[in-house]
């Protein structure tokens, strides 16, 4: 059966027969905070999430929300459940969706459960995985000196030596910033650069900078911590170790949006496109966090995403579309 983590007191009421008025996919921060402004708004909400956290499970700390200083992750996803957890939102986590479909003006969304729940409204917020590179030694090392956030970890590495893996702009922006903080940067790239050439332009112009082109990375080394990366250097055809204290993954992010392709539209790295109220092509069906098209995928932006979804999706139901 279902397995309730936040609320205090189980649900009768969670049955096929029973049409909620909005269902929230995602347990996220943009998932939590709309289910907290929609139960705030009175309407009858629930959230469906595989875990609780989305994104911030990959990373230790954060030092960028308003309010906490250098929190640790778990401990922020903690003050966010308990938060929801006051307003008694019904929550469902360990399932999948498998599928979404609407039939009479209500949305049906099939579990992995086998049982189905059905809404007048959805907040989709699954969010998007970091896409690793699967070599030796990664996710051993993941949160350990292994990262896929700058803005959230790299601040940690001040006067330290990290690498940046990737060739695309997210890579090189995440390089640049990094040359302001720490001793030294490594970017490697294992074909050529792919990003604005006005950014690889001021890439190179950093002194603390080391690009490393045609270089495939083979393992990531260490005992209780990343301590250094093994590289192969195709052009050289040698093999190199090199000592860092850290490194970001960023070869760019899948989004979980292949469930909702039905009710959206999509850009061409499958994110979802919306307006600046978390609207889709389909009315009742909103979409936010990190899963949408909107730049900066940050705790606080997905939060607020999150709000101004739950706020459309009350007004959309108050208006009895």
């Amino acid at each position: 059966m279902f397995n309730f983590t936040i609320d205090k007191t189980p649900k009768k009421d969670l049955s096929n027969d029973k049409t909620y008025d909005l269902i929230v996919l995602g347990g996220g921060p943009a998932g939590l905070n709309a289910a907290l402004y929609a139960k705030r708004k009175n309407l009858d909400v629930i959230i469906v999430a595989n875990e609780i956290g989305g994104q911030l499970n990959n990373t230790k700390d954060v030092d960028n929300y308003l309010g906490f200083k250098a929190v640790d992750a778990s401990r922020l996803i903690e003050a966010f459940q308990s938060h929801v957890n006051t307003f008694d939102v019904p929550t469902l986590t360990g399932v999948y969706v498998k599928e979404i479909q609407k039939s009479d003006n209500l949305f049906v969304i099939s579990l992995s459960t086998g049982e189905t729940l059905s809404s007048k409204t959805i907040i989709y917020t699954l969010g998007g995985n970091p896409r690793k590179l699967g070599v030796k030694g990664e996710k051993e090392f993941q949160s350990r000196g292994v990262s896929y956030c700058v803005t959230c970890d790299g601040p940690f590495f001040k006067n330290k030596v990290v690498a940046v893996i990737g060739g695309g702009n997210s890579a090189v922006d995440a390089a640049i910033d990094l040359a302001q903080i720490a001793k030294q940067v490594v970017l490697i790239q294992r074909s050529q650069l792919r990003a604005d050439q006005s950014s690889v332009l001021k890439l190179q112009s950093l002194p603390n900078v080391q690009i490393h082109l045609e270089t495939d990375v083979l393992s990531f080394n260490g005992q209780d911590v990343l301590k250094s990366l093994s590289l192969y250097d195709k052009h050289h055809e040698s093999t190199i170790e090199l000592d860092v204290d850290g490194v970001f993954v960023e070869i760019g992010n899948i989004p979980n949006s292949d469930l909702a392709s039905e009710f959206v539209l999509r850009n061409d790295q499958k994110e979802i496109i919306t307006n600046e109220l978390q609207e889709t092509k389909t009315k009742g069906f909103y979409a936010a966090g990190d899963v949408t098209s909107m730049p900066h995928k940050q705790v606080i932006i997905a939060a607020s995403q999150g709000a101004i979804a739950a706020l459309q999706a009350a007004i959309y139901i108050n208006k009895g579309e």
